[in-house]
């Protein structure tokens, strides 16, 4: 296929170099063939589209790519029966999510409906490679109201029309262990200053336990950490206009205040610079050997799977420093697109439209527990929990903001994040971390990113 937005390819390519090479999926594409369900198929003249095809490539949001194989392909054969639209289903790791989509784009080769993640909506935007969500595309979906307003907000930059729309919505939380708090006579903290000393009252490396633990050896958790902190600092990694804007003093103590957990306030376990994915730290938590750990909505199936029940453990907003700013998370999440390439624009709207339904929203939110971005849709994922159930949705409203909306957030990720390990690394050697040596690593990432254009 000829590809249509050429003049970007070359902005697309550099943004793919940056990232990690990926496999092209091979095995995960599933037989949509023919609706399921009893009852008699809508007339031909409510099908116009019947006959089309899409193909859709979910994230993985549940615990493997068949969960969310079991738990889409309903709702796709449901689409079918509805519409006469087959989509055929294609789960991608999340691990190799943005390269293909990436490499879509600059091939103008992929599929009609794509899952990305809403941090990189506006890098993904600048490829020009996607349709964008015009008055008339927001019209046939249902309208931008129907979307949570701060959800909203991850869809793309301002004063632009957005090529992703809200599709699942996640924020972070300070998980604790009630029992641990209990015996040790602590509340949930409300400032940092109170995390710390609840963390230190917690902490005994000699029975094995610690205040919090972190997957401190993970770029993309080190990125979000940071972004969070120098937001409650009053401060932003970026200018308005996009450029960075590392070196500050909000940046700077946002770094030191995550790597003194392990550094100075020593209630992070050094060995947690070797946890490369959230796997280790979950675990951590689940079995009782830390007190806190600070992760997002899903982490609630990762405990489940390790065997720890909702009673156990509570959430509260990720809280900052005495007089900071009540910025808890950045609204994380997926958004669902269109490629500018397909064939079946008026169809795969008809697909966003069913993905994002109320109807729709319920189920899925429920299935993957997520917090819907549709208004009006009730956090029934959590609604054996009342406690989760009021939580989420009050950080989603409150106490989050979008994810910066420049199209370098991959390079952040990667320079930053990167830094924030390798500072890890060397507070677990024992080596300090002060303000100067977080300064240059700063610095440094700053300089590749300006050299990078």
């Amino acid at each position: 296929m000829k590809v249509r937005f050429l003049a970007a390819s070359a902005a697309a390519a550099l943004m793919l170099s940056a990232l990690t090479a990926c496999s092209t999926p091979t095995s995960e594409s599933t037989d949509t063939s023919g609706p399921t369900g009893t009852g008699s198929a809508p007339s031909a003249a409510d099908q116009p589209y019947a006959g089309t095809t899409l193909t859709y490539w979910a994230t993985n949001q549940g615990s493997s790519l068949d969960d969310d194989k079991a738990i889409l392909q309903p709702e796709l054969d449901k689409f079918k029966q509805q519409t006469g639209i087959t989509v055929n289903l294609e789960v991608i790791p999340w691990s190799d999510m943005t390269n293909n989509t990436l490499q879509a784009a600059i091939s103008g080769q992929g599929p009609d409906v794509v899952n990305i993640g809403n941090t990189n909506a506006t890098t993904l935007q600048a490829t020009n490679a996607f349709m964008p969500f015009d008055s008339a595309a927001l019209t046939a979906i249902g309208g931008k109201d129907k979307f949570v307003a701060s959800a909203w907000k991850t869809a793309g930059p301002a004063g632009k029309d957005p090529t992703s729309v809200p599709l699942y919505s996640q924020v972070y939380g300070l998980f604790y262990n009630k029992a641990m708090f209990a015996a040790a006579g602590l509340q949930p903290p409300t400032t940092w200053e109170d995390l710390v000393a609840d963390a230190k009252t917690l902490t005994d490396p000699a029975k094995g336990t610690w205040g919090i633990v972190a997957p401190a050896g993970t770029v993309n958790v080190s990125m979000h950490i940071e972004y969070i902190f120098a937001a409650q600092n009053g401060g932003s990694p970026f200018l308005d206009d996009g450029t960075p804007d590392f070196v500050t003093q909000a940046n700077i103590d946002a770094v030191k205040r995550y790597i003194d957990l392990m550094a100075t306030d020593k209630v992070l376990n050094p060995s947690a610079a070797q946890y490369s994915d959230g796997v280790q730290a979950t675990n951590e938590f689940a079995t009782g050997k830390v007190g806190m750990y600070m992760a997002q909505t899903g982490n609630v199936n990762a405990l489940a799977q390790q065997g720890m029940k909702p009673d156990q453990y509570g959430v509260v907003p990720v809280p900052a420093p005495a007089g900071g700013k009540s910025v808890g998370s950045f609204i994380a999440g997926t958004n669902i697109s269109v490629f500018s390439f397909t064939q079946h624009k008026e169809a795969a709207l008809e697909f966003v439209k069913f993905m994002t339904s109320a109807a729709e929203q319920e189920i899925l939110n429920k299935a993957f527990r997520m917090i819907s971005p549709v208004q009006g849709v009730p956090a029934s994922a959590f609604a054996e929990w009342p406690e989760l159930m009021q939580v989420w949705p009050t950080i989603l409203q409150n106490n989050a903001i979008p994810m910066a909306l420049v199209s370098t957030v991959s390079a952040y990720q990667t320079n930053v994040g990167g830094g924030i390990v390798a500072l890890f690394a060397q507070a677990a050697s024992g080596s300090p971390v002060t303000e100067d040596t977080i300064k240059t690593m700063l610095d440094e990432a700053q300089q590749k990113m300006l050299a990078a254009g």
